[in-house]
């Protein structure tokens, strides 16, 4: 599979993008999906001056094995979510089920989820839904610049 090696500079570029086109949504909230999410989480909190910021833990990949399930590791309490609209961040919509299943988790907690990702993979989405918002389209495998694979070695 084609690698796409991303910058810390291309990373602000996706994120100043997604930041435009979320501007004028109205978010009570910004749920932050472990690991991936929370730097594009932290980035955009700070982009939208959103404060309140909360995470989930969701274990759906073993490395690049997909999980059948997923596997919630910490999840906020329903009566943080309920009647809030909740922007829920990730660094990528690939198969599209682990924010498929927070995207439903906040909704049975009586939230109001909007999914943005900096990356979507239309080509290998596996659920009925795609995310809200999004910076790019891709098919590649995403090397963030936070992987440890980017890492300089030393």
């Amino acid at each position: 599979m084609e690698r796409l090696h991303l910058s810390w500079e291309d990373l602000l570029k996706l994120v100043r993008r997604l930041a435009e086109a979320l501007s004028a949504e109205p978010f009570d909230l910004v749920l932050g999906v472990a690991r991936g999410g929370l730097i594009p989480t932290a980035l955009l909190a700070q982009a939208l001056g959103a404060r309140n910021i909360l995470t989930a833990a969701v274990m759906f990949y073993e490395g690049e094995e997909a999980l059948p399930e997923p596997v919630f590791l910490q999840f906020p309490p329903d009566p943080l979510l309920f009647g809030k609209r909740v922007l829920v961040v990730d660094d990528v919509w690939d198969s599209g089920r682990t924010a498929f299943a927070v995207k439903d988790r906040v909704r049975r907690a009586g939230g109001v989820p909007v999914v943005a990702t900096l990356h979507f993979k239309p080509g290998r989405n596996r659920v009925p839904d795609r995310p809200d918002f999004y910076a790019e389209k891709t098919e590649a495998w995403v090397v963030y610049p936070w992987a440890l694979e980017a890492w300089p070695e030393g």
